[in-house]
């Protein structure tokens, strides 16, 4: 397997294992770095086969947890010997060294093949669907859910086999069997595929990963996930409330049955989706008898060169590419306008459901982060600087840096208008997540605090900075403060609840006069 788990340039790897012996296997070099672990591809002497070999990070070694979640990611897969799935082959620790040995699967992830070739059609969508069906139905019958379905965790083999990897956040569903690696009702996995069951924190069963899949695929049909939004909360909370728009709507080149699929699989309600994955297998099949000149898979995938985690100018051109795309959509100021007036309520449920935003919070702050693959001159050479305030938070969204977030607030008046204001403030909620996923936890708490104290005309922000607060004082072990931060942050949502009021109220009104106007 080629694919590392998520991180940013900014945390720095570890000593390169590269040319060492270590038992069985002779490390060639590092195929990516992440947030818990590096990969690398390796020889095994005794069988003379290619593997990939993932070691726990050396600073989590003493960590029980971390230790724990590394070894039943292992323990997990290696009970699924299943043709989609990545096989787990050995787990060990050498010398204090934690690794994991797995399938090496050189190809690309969907993650990857969406940036490269834009989103993809029925044909291949449902070669694809049906395997990591498959996958998902073996992993149900040994009682064993995801959790983390999305595209980055789906790989495309040159073969033309799909391979569903990384089961680091799965769980059995047998009561006794569970491991015990996160509080009651806190959320794990990625707010832009999770289940709504998921997003509440809920016991959950294969159906939630049915769901994540049909998101998934979502985003590979439309170009985009179902939901998006400013924050991983506001992503959850849209989970939870809002139906995704038709797929029919923006391709009208889709049949009927398949849109109907999909949306089923997106069905807020478990009861309302597959059963499980078989019955899911059983459409998609019968679908499938409809489509003339069915797509061979592996030739569709030999169109692309194969994308390598050490192609640094494969990745550069990636980057440069999402760069303009994302400089020719609206501004995002606009597009926030646009959401706040359609759906005021939102920020009202993130306010009053407490337990649902402490817990949503935690999980995503405590996720690895997402994969920047750069080497030491590329972060020297994206130190860029743009024009507007609007391109340069663009920017920093893209490469996620801690110099790029500082850099829309320091390179920019602040307080030169209401939208420099706005882009300020996103940036420093979005670095100070980013601080506690690095286990920065004063850095995190700093800018939290200056969410925390900003004035009543940004209740939202505020609510974010006492979140944040609370949750960074507890991982700190300070629990009396972090308990007077959650007290600020119910207070703080009375306010935000009678301001929702007067601003819904404003809206009717304006509506009702409008209205009005036009009658007459």
């Amino acid at each position: 397997m080629n694919q590392p788990t998520d991180t940013t340039s900014e945390l720095s790897p570890d000593p390169d294992l590269s040319g060492q012996v270590i038992g069985d296997y002779h490390i060639l070099r590092r195929l990516g770095s992440g947030a818990m672990a590096e990969v690398y591809l390796a020889d095994q002497t005794s069988l003379r086969r290619q593997v990939a070999f993932k070691v726990l990070r050396r600073s989590l070694t003493n960590n029980t947890s971390y230790v724990q979640r590394f070894r039943h990611e292992a323990q997990a897969a290696a009970a699924l010997i299943h043709a989609n799935i990545v096989q787990i082959h050995e787990v060990n620790v050498h010398r204090d060294i934690h690794y994991i040995v797995q399938e090496y699967v050189p190809g690309q992830n969907l993650k990857q093949y969406l940036t490269r070739n834009g989103a993809i059609d029925c044909q291949l969508a449902v070669q694809i669907l049906r395997q990591v069906a498959d996958a998902l139905h073996k992993a149900a019958e040994h009682g064993i859910i995801h959790r983390d379905i999305k595209p980055e965790n789906i790989m495309l083999a040159s073969s033309g086999e799909v391979k569903v990897a990384d089961f680091g956040l799965a769980r059995t569903t047998a009561s006794g069997d569970a491991l015990a690696l996160t509080e009651v009702g806190i959320t794990m996995g990625t707010p832009l595929y999770m289940s709504p069951e998921q997003a509440e924190g809920k016991k959950l069963d294969p159906r939630s990963d049915i769901y994540s899949l049909g998101a998934t695929c979502y985003h590979l049909l439309a170009g985009r996930p179902p939901f998006v939004g400013d924050t991983a909360l506001s992503v959850a909370v849209q989970h939870l409330q809002n139906e995704p728009n038709r797929l029919e709507a923006c391709r009208p080149d889709l049949p009927a049955a398949f849109c109907h699929i999909l949306h089923r699989m997106l069905a807020k309600s478990p009861e309302k989706r597959y059963a499980n994955a078989a019955d899911l297998i059983g459409d998609l099949r019968s679908l499938n008898l409809t489509l003339h000149n069915e797509l061979d898979l592996s030739a569709e995938l030999g169109k692309s060169p194969q994308i390598t985690w050490d192609s640094n100018t494969t990745a550069q051109a990636e980057r440069t590419q999402q760069l303009s795309t994302l400089m020719k959509t609206d501004s995002l100021e606009q597009t926030n306008e646009a959401y706040r007036t359609r759906r005021v309520g939102i920020l009202l449920a993130l306010i009053m459901g407490m337990a649902f935003t402490v817990g949503a919070v935690i999980a995503w702050s405590t996720s690895e982060a997402p994969l920047l693959k750069l080497t030491p001159q590329e972060q020297a050479d994206l130190v860029n600087e743009f024009d507007t305030i609007n391109e340069q938070y663009q920017f920093a969204r893209l490469v996620d840096t801690e110099i790029a977030w500082r850099n829309v607030w320091e390179k920019f008046d602040e307080h030169d208008s209401d939208k420099n204001k706005r882009f300020a403030t996103l940036a420093r909620q979005h670095l100070a997540w980013r601080y506690v996923q690095l286990n920065d936890f004063d850095a995190a708490l700093g800018l939290f605090s200056e969410l925390a104290q900003l004035d009543s005309s940004q209740l939202q922000f505020r609510s974010q900075g006492l979140a944040g607060q609370a949750i960074v004082l507890g991982l700190k072990g300070e629990y009396e403060n972090s308990t007077a931060k959650i007290i600020q942050l119910k207070n703080n949502a009375k306010m935000w609840r009678s301001l929702s009021s007067s601003i819904q109220k404003e809206i009717e009104d304006r509506h009702n006069s409008n209205q009005r106007a036009q009658a007459h």
